[in-house]
């Protein structure tokens, strides 16, 4: 009895060894899994989140680009206005006014189409 007790000893810790190795591989695996689980989750709805930030952006930058150029726009008809020349050509189409002693000159529709 001496032997199989000793034998059964021997066996015992090998076993024991192995039952524990296999129990923290286990737990290793699972800290893993729940770990790389976490890691695809917050790389999927971030990626999602910079999507829409970018397209954000885009919209933005568009807009600001249709600002500077309708600001670039005013600066130009500012400077126009600065005119006299201009403020006069501008009486005489909107409002028909004229310089004292100026004949106006109208051309009607009739005379352009005989040409």
């Amino acid at each position: 009895m001496h032997k199989a007790t000793a034998s059964a000893n021997s066996k015992n810790p090998s076993s024991r060894q192995m039952a524990g190795a296999r129990r923290r591989i286990r737990l290793w695996l699972g800290f893993m899994i729940i770990f790389l689980g976490w890691a695809g989750y917050t790389y999927i709805s971030q990626s999602g989140e910079i999507n829409a930030k970018s397209q954000q952006l885009e919209e933005r930058r568009a807009s600001m680009s249709a600002a500077t150029q309708s600001l670039e726009q005013l600066k130009y008809e500012i400077n126009r206005l600065q005119d006299p020349e201009y403020i006069g050509q501008l009486a005489m189409k909107k409002y028909g006014l004229y310089k004292p002693g100026e004949i106006p000159v109208r051309v009607s529709e009739s005379s352009s189409r005989n040409d």
